[in-house]
């Protein structure tokens, strides 16, 4: 299936970014640039569930193929908290995030962790396509590097032997959760 355009049922602007850098076959529409700024309720209980309610919100008002992704940390020693309530973890932004996970792992040794990403691609018809994809690591006593977002710079990746962080864009889009999410999601439509 080829596809010229897409719209992404997202406002964040990381999220976006990677999608644009792994997506680049399609012309990749943020939603906000059509005038969408309502917010699609995440009624799910999980990343699947969440992304398909986006991209069919979506997809439904514009008549175009819309792409959506619901994505977050999962601490193995919290019970897969902060999970599907990742973005609202603490409820005050990233940094108030990061300040509660940090508060939360104080005393725990086992600090296994993964980013899980599932992607809905909903056509104008109704179909859907999904992706999925996890990248495995482990949580950081403190805050390392600058780059990306979110949890990033508390997360190290098996993968890259570093914090996403740490990491350039390129080095955590060639093995991010939202990168193999994503090419899953090729392999099917």
């Amino acid at each position: 299936m080829i596809l010229d355009k897409i719209i992404v049922a997202s406002s964040n602007k990381g999220k976006i970014s990677e999608i644009k850098a792994i997506f680049h076959e399609a012309e990749i529409i943020p939603m906000s640039e059509l005038g969408f700024d309502e917010e699609i309720e995440e009624t799910g209980e999980t990343f699947k569930e969440n992304a398909k309610i986006k991209a069919y919100a979506i997809a439904e008002k514009y008549s175009l193929p819309a792409l959506a992704d619901d994505s977050g940390l999962c601490v193995e020693a919290l019970g897969g908290a902060p999970g599907v309530y990742s973005a609202r973890f603490s409820g005050e932004g990233d940094a108030g995030n990061r300040k509660l996970l940090l508060k939360r792992m104080e005393h725990i040794t086992k600090r296994r962790a993964y980013f899980e990403s599932a992607v809905c691609l909903c056509m104008p018809d109704g179909r859907t396509y999904f992706g999925e994809g996890r990248t495995y690591g482990r949580i950081l006593q403190e805050e390392i590097g600058e780059n990306g977002f979110g949890y990033d710079c508390l997360f190290y990746s098996d993968d890259l032997k570093k914090s996403f962080g740490a990491a350039s864009e390129d080095e955590k889009n060639s093995v991010s959760h939202r990168y193999r999410a994503l090419t899953d999601l090729m392999k099917k439509i």
